[in-house]
């Protein structure tokens, strides 16, 4: 039978106290909590939207982190590494940035509520400065826990991209999927300004013009298990996780309601590596 699980990295969209108070926020602040309390060692990424304060949560740049360049559509982004820690919880959280990106201070969407049009280039950004400065760290995650949609290109970057790189040769990707699925459009010709270290278009069966939930399923497509983490998830994205060959936990209210979900959430993990 197989180690137990170690190390865990969450890739999260969002976390408290950095953003408001959202679903994913929540799980995304407790979640690496209680897992580290269950003996396991974490690491936890988020973006460094302009709207956090970086003062007010003491947000520095780790030097040794940033410096290299991500190509994206044949433009060179600068990648930034910031830090802050929980003290609370004795958890760091590592903030991916780029000031092309992030700077503005809405989240995903402007003034008038329309969806950032280079929103998907932000995703692949963040996934690809994810699993940058994680090899920079030298530290090999046993589980990579993607939760919230701007870390859903990244199961398939670990899979095709990264597959042979010692860091992640043991890695599983667990994706959590949330009520937040964009229902807009990301810009024309996504899929191939996601391609990248080999992956070929017909590792990216997305249409020309690509959505949330057909990047939700190629999340789901690569990764090692499935946690459905909201009871509104729309019913052909489920279907779609169903229908794959891998481990799906469906969604319990009452684990929410008495925090029984981490162990529910832990078990899942090590199971994954039997």
């Amino acid at each position: 039978m197989a180690d137990s699980v170690k190390k865990v990295l969450f890739v999260n969209s969002e976390m408290l106290p950095y953003l408001p108070e959202s679903p994913v926020a929540n799980i995304g602040r407790q979640l690496p909590q209680g897992i580290q309390e269950r003996k396991k060692e974490i690491r936890a990424f988020m973006p460094r939207y302009g709207c956090i304060n970086e003062r007010k949560n003491q947000l520095h740049e780790v030097i040794r982190l940033s410096g290299m360049n991500i190509i994206i559509g044949d433009v060179d982004r600068p990648l930034v590494i910031k830090v802050a820690s929980i003290s609370s919880a004795r958890i760091q959280v590592y903030f991916i940035d780029n000031e092309d990106y992030f700077k503005r201070k809405h989240i995903y969407r402007d003034d008038d509520g329309n969806f950032f049009a280079d929103n998907g280039e932000r995703a692949i950004f963040f996934a690809r400065g994810v699993l940058e400065t994680v090899k920079k760290l030298r530290w090999a995650p046993d589980i990579i826990h993607c939760q919230g949609w701007i870390s859903h290109v990244l199961p398939l970057y670990l899979k095709k991209a990264y597959k042979d790189d010692p860091i992640f040769s043991g890695s599983k990707v667990v994706l959590s999927l949330f009520e937040d699925t964009p229902a807009e459009k990301f810009a024309e010709g996504f899929a191939k300004t996601i391609l990248f270290g080999g992956i070929k278009p017909k590792d990216v069966p997305l249409p020309e013009v690509a959505g949330g939930m057909e990047l939700a399923q190629l999340a789901a497509r690569y990764s090692d298990g499935i946690i459905l983490g909201a009871a509104g998830i729309d019913p052909e994205l489920k279907a779609f996780c169903e229908s794959l060959k891998v481990p799906v936990l469906p969604y319990d209210p009452d684990s929410f309601a008495d925090g029984s979900y981490m162990d529910r959430y832990n078990a899942f993990y090590d199971n994954l590596l039997q």
